[in-house]
């Protein structure tokens, strides 16, 4: 729906499909790298732990996605469902992205996310790993944007 709406839905409670839903979402609009789209999924005081940040606020949320965005290059994400339950989901994902200098890098990491009613993410705490990779080695071939539908996801690409 949208942001005039006061919902963000699927809402909770989550179901499978419900679920899986949300996390699609999730990834389309971080593979936008637009970083204002990107915020109005989060509640105006949500509380985001990432790596060693720890950081609360829609106008925070931008300023990190920014930073992000610059530093990490031809970005590429999927995220996968892991579990769910009333209004929490857990996801876990892997992204490519190419370094300034032209080194790639896979990061892989898992997030914990918690709704409110509304089906705004009020809380968000990612734990990341990077891993350095061949340009040869990357799997995330598709346009910058949406990963087509057609793409194999995590766990068909054995990630």
């Amino acid at each position: 729906m949208s942001r005039d709406s006061g919902i963000k839905s699927p809402i909770p409670p989550f179901t499978q499909e419900t679920a899986s839903q949300k996390v699609r979402k999730a990834e389309d609009a971080w593979n936008t790298r637009d970083a204002e789209r990107v915020a109005l999924a989060y509640t105006a005081d949500s509380q985001w732990r990432n790596r060693g940040e720890f950081f609360s606020g829609r106008a925070e949320i931008v300023q990190f996605l920014q930073r992000k965005w610059k530093r990490e290059l031809d970005y590429r994400l999927i995220k996968e469902l892991w579990a769910f339950d009333d209004n929490r989901i857990a996801v876990r994902f892997a992204y490519e992205w190419r370094s300034r200098s032209g080194d790639w890098f896979r990061s892989y990491g898992n997030e914990n996310w918690e709704f409110d009613k509304k089906g705004f993410m009020q809380r968000r705490l990612a734990s990341i790993n990077d891993l350095s990779i061949e340009e040869k080695d990357r799997k995330y071939h598709w346009p910058l944007g949406r990963r087509p539908d057609d793409l194999e996801g995590l766990s068909k690409l054995g990630l």
